[in-house]
C-alpha cells in the first residue's frame, strides 16, 4: 500500500488517511444505529387491526414479548410503511420506515409517539393473545 503514496507527499498521505477515516466513521455510525437484537427479532403474533393517524394498521407482537411492529393494513394509502417499538433499557424506541404518503405516516407517528410504555405493553399482550394466521 505504500506505493499508493509515492509522489503525493504528506498532503496525499493525509488526504488518503482522512478519506479512510470518513469511510470508517460512516460504517461505525451505521452499525451503532442498528440495535444489536434487530436481526434476531421476529414479529409474528397477531395481527390486531388498529387505527393510528386516521388510517388502519396491523399490529404484531414480537418474540421478545415486549416489542411491537405496526404495518400498513391492506388498502391503507400510507402503504408501504411500518413502525416498530423496540424495548430498550430506558423504555421503548419508536422507528419507522417506508415510502408511503408522508402526511399519513406523520399523522400515525404522532399518535404512536403519544403512547405510554403501558399502552405499548398492552398492544404487545393483545397481539400475543390473537394468534390468527397471517
Amino acid at each position: 500500500m505504500q506505493d499508493a503514496y509515492v509522489g503525493h507527499g504528506l498532503g496525499g498521505v493525509l488526504e488518503v488517511t482522512l478519506s479512510r477515516l470518513r469511510i470508517f466513521l460512516t460504517v461505525a455510525l451505521f452499525c451503532l444505529s442498528v440495535p444489536a437484537n434487530a436481526a434476531e427479532l421476529n414479529c409474528n403474533s397477531g395481527p390486531l387491526t388498529k387505527s393510528f393517524g386516521g388510517t388502519q394498521w396491523l399490529v404484531y407482537g414480537c418474540d421478545d414479548n415486549a416489542s411491537v411492529e405496526i404495518v400498513t393494513a391492506p388498502g391503507n394509502p400510507a402503504t408501504p410503511f411500518y413502525f416498530i417499538f423496540s424495548k430498550e433499557t430506558a423504555g421503548y424506541r419508536l422507528r419507522g420506515e417506508g415510502t408511503g404518503d408522508e402526511k399519513l405516516t406523520d399523522a400515525a407517528y404522532k399518535d404512536l409517539a403519544g403512547l405510554t410504555d403501558a399502552d405499548i405493553s398492552v398492544l404487545s399482550t393483545q397481539a400475543h393473545r390473537d394468534q390468527s394466521p397471517n
